[in-house]
């Protein structure tokens, strides 16, 4: 089928995430200049979203770390922030909280394999628009994305 969308693999995650299909995005997504920092301390999965992304038409800055964002100035060029929460370093619930005490207003989407009450409630306590369990289905995130783009307190 010529008009079928191409199969996304992300190696070593169970389905529905090892094999799916990509779905498609809120036209306010492709209007726009869409740029996504995804920090997570898993390779494949940064490799993984960019790639997705990128399918999409959406930029992506990735990190392994919320040390590497901070030491950059790519947090500037944000539309929208996808933060694992349990990273080696500063966490992503920490990061958020550096962040938004400096004044961003970027919206930002918590991600996590390690999901209970108390991770939730601390990451909605510091902000966000959106909170995925890992794994995920790619269109769990890209919705999450356009809900970011639509977001009106972007800096």
């Amino acid at each position: 089928m010529a008009d079928q969308i191409p199969l996304i693999q992300i190696k070593d995650w169970p389905t529905p995430l090892g094999a799916i299909y990509a779905s498609g995005l809120d036209t306010d997504m492709m209007a726009q200049r869409t740029v996504v920092i995804v920090v997570d301390d898993d390779p494949g999965l940064l490799n993984s979203v960019a790639r997705l992304l990128a399918h999409h038409g959406v930029e992506s800055r990735t990190f392994a770390s919320a040390e590497a964002l901070l030491e950059s100035d790519s947090v500037q060029t944000a539309t929208c922030l996808l933060l694992d929460i349990h990273l080696g370093g500063i966490s992503g619930i920490e990061l958020q909280r550096r962040l938004a005490a400096s004044g961003s207003k970027w919206p930002v989407i918590f991600m996590t394999a390690n999901d209970d009450e108390a991770t939730r409630s601390q990451a909605i306590d510091a902000g966000c628009i959106a909170y995925l369990q890992k794994p995920f289905e790619q269109h769990v995130l890209l919705n999450a994305i356009s809900k970011a783009v639509a977001y009106p307190a972007q800096p």
